[in-house]
């Protein structure tokens, strides 16, 4: 007989994992819910061409695509960005602004699969579209942060690193750097803490190619501008630096800087944030603020990440929209989570498991388990008569707190014994009186 297992990269979910993912879910949508963000869900399977118009052709080799039987080109999503820009760009005249949705989903990358890294995961995405403020960035990073903040996760866990697509791209025009070449220039500083010296000078070079740039210069003022830690030292940076004709958009974003930063201290998450300029997101369409949330300690890897993209609704066939949001998976979540020994518990057992001790109790177990039930109690039965120290043990064991025992002399007075599964205390209570709060103690 062959033996079937779970593709590459794909998970079975026993129900003890899926309690637990679920567990994870719904602290994302509780605290989503909280911000009063509204749930939304679209297909798994979209239009290739939904992606390839977001992040070009290259993003074909990361995707589960194929041709179906109507002769469509159609992916499993890696992602629910473009999904969100089409559902919202296709009804965005009729919607009330700012829209704040979010959703969770499973998603799927035909990639190398490493610790954290699966080709089927879960992503909690949340968005916020149609305000082009810093007051809409500050609400996406303040929600991601409280997003992990509600697993009992604190500042000493993570941090929000920050940075700023609009402002890199003002620098590296002062620079000289043409604007059709800063987003591949953006690719190299994406790369920064990954590639040998060597190996950045060559692609900072392939990024420049054509100009008449020199790339070392390049790399070297792109360092100093990494090394800026804080908003006082970009400001500090710009005023020691000879004017451009961009001084006052630089001024500008600086200012911005300061309202979002200040927003962050009011809703008390500024210990999370740190300025951190080698933070770009490799996506070209990004066009703001952007971050990344990374674990403190062992490997530092990225739990979230995010920013502004103020063209891409418009790009799949919408009007004109700003949009800022994140996306955060279950994958890497989850394992720092059972690091540090806070993984939410599974969903409890059942609230009563019921024995019959006499074939003619079943009946009057069955219509208590039915009304419990309607009432939104968690209820388990025996399936089968029998000896009332197994059943007894089996109740026990299946972790319910309190056990209902149907014997003759208790259904003569109109009762049910209850059996305490903690403390083993036992009263009986007439059966009329049951509800999902009754306890043995």
């Amino acid at each position: 007989m062959p033996t079937f297992n779970a593709l590459p990269g794909f998970r079975d979910f026993y129900p003890a994992d899926c309690a637990v993912l679920n567990a994870i879910c719904a602290r994302w949508r509780d605290t989503a819910r909280r911000f009063n963000f509204l749930e939304w869900s679209a297909p798994a399977l979209e239009p290739l061409e939904l992606f390839t118009e977001k992040s070009g052709e290259e993003i074909v080799r990361q995707l589960f695509n194929f041709e179906d039987k109507g002769g469509r080109q159609v992916t499993l999503r890696p992602e629910m960005t473009p999904s969100l820009a089409r559902m919202v760009g296709a009804r965005a005249n009729a919607m009330r602004r700012p829209v704040k949705w979010f959703a969770i989903g499973e998603n799927y990358r035909y990639e190398k699969q490493q610790r954290g890294r699966l080709r089927a995961f879960y992503q909690y995405n949340a968005d916020l579209l149609g305000d082009p403020s810093p007051a809409a960035d500050a609400e996406i990073i303040a929600l991601c942060a409280e997003s992990l903040r509600a697993f009992g996760l604190t500042a000493a866990d993570f941090r929000i690193r920050l940075s700023d697509r609009t402002l890199w791209f003002l620098f590296l025009g002062s620079l000289g750097v043409p604007e059709t070449a800063a987003a591949a220039v953006l690719g190299v500083v994406d790369k920064i803490e990954r590639l040998a010296p060597a190996d950045l000078l060559a692609a900072a070079a392939a990024a420049l190619a054509g100009t008449a740039l020199d790339p070392a210069k390049i790399l070297e003022a792109v360092r100093q501008f990494t090394a800026l830690g804080s908003l006082e030292e970009m400001r500090a940076f710009f005023a020691n630096r000879s004017a451009s004709d961009d001084g006052a958009k630089i001024a500008a974003r600086l200012a911005d800087w300061q309202t979002l930063l200040d927003a962050l201290d009011a809703l008390g998450l500024r210990d999370f944030v740190t300025p951190d300029l080698t933070i770009v997101r490799g996506l070209a369409y990004y066009t703001g603020f952007v971050f990344e949330a990374f674990e403190r300690a062992g490997d530092g890897r990225a739990l979230a990440g995010g920013g502004r993209y103020d063209a891409l609704v418009k790009k799949l066939g919408g009007p004109e929209m700003p949009a800022t949001g994140f996306g955060m998976g279950d994958v890497t979540l989850r394992n720092l989570l059972e690091e540090k020994g806070l993984l939410p518990a599974a969903a409890a057992a059942a609230d009563f498991h019921a024995i019959a001790l006499a074939p003619e109790c079943r009946p009057a177990l069955l219509a208590d388990a039915a009304r419990l039930r309607a009432a939104g109690a968690a209820v388990e039965y025996a399936l089968k008569d029998g000896k009332f120290g197994k059943l007894i043990q089996a109740a026990e064991q299946s972790g319910a707190r309190t056990i209902l025992i149907y014997g003759p002399d208790e259904l003569a007075r109109g009762e049910v014994r209850l059996h305490d599964t903690a403390t083993r205390a036992e009263r009986c209570v007439p059966r009329a009186s049951l509800t999902p709060e009754t306890t043995a103690a």
